[in-house]
Formats: C-alpha cells, structure tokens, sequence
C-alpha cells in the first residue's frame, strides 16, 4: 500500500521541535517513532495515533476518527484520522501532541 508523503511531510514537519523521533516504514506506511516507541503513522492517506487505551475509547466519539485495524484485528488504543480531520495543520499538530504525550509514558526501547 502507497501512503500519502505529502502528509509524511507535514508530520516530519510537526515532530521537529520533538526530540528522539525516528522513522521506520511499517504497517505498509510508515511509522513515526518516540524513543523507539511508535506514538503516529501515515496509512494510506489516513494519520494512526496511538494513545492509552481509555483516551483511544475516548476519540472514537471525535469527528473522522475510526479505529485502526491494520491487521484485520482492532487495535485498542489505535485510531485513526480521515484526512478531512488533519486538513488544518492546527488539527494535525494536536493529533501529534497527544500521540507523543502518551509515548513519553511508556519506557524508552533500544
């Protein structure tokens, strides 16, 4: 599956001022990591955002959010974004804030 560089782009663009992001392309996308620990991803066209399990529950309630399912299996804590969601920039960056708020909770990976 091609993924939407344009949006990679945007991310990469987000994510600087953050420190310990690294890329890996997984997911058939590419995954945007924090001190090893994925916190965003670009899937086709679409932003994923991991967050703790009850604030994934939580955003499923937020306009053009759905769960990912990336495996053919739901994963908890997963979402994802349309892109009529992360249009703004405004929008995006939020996204990208609460991925790594809850990334920078869990331990660092080698």
């Amino acid at each position: 599956m091609a993924f939407d560089q344009s949006l990679a782009a945007r991310i990469r663009e987000g994510l600087v001022p953050v420190a310990g992001i690294t890329e890996k392309k997984m997911f058939g996308g590419i995954a945007f990591l924090l001190n090893g620990n994925i916190c965003v991803g670009v899937w086709g066209d679409s932003l994923i955002v991991r967050l703790d399990i009850e604030e994934g529950a939580s955003a499923l309630y937020e306009p053009h959010v759905r769960e990912f399912d990336g495996t053919g299996r739901p994963m908890r804590g997963w979402i994802l974004i349309d892109p009529a969601g992360i249009e703004e920039d405004l929008a995006l960056k939020e996204w990208l804030f609460r991925g790594c708020e809850f990334v920078k909770t869990l331990p660092a990976k080698q």
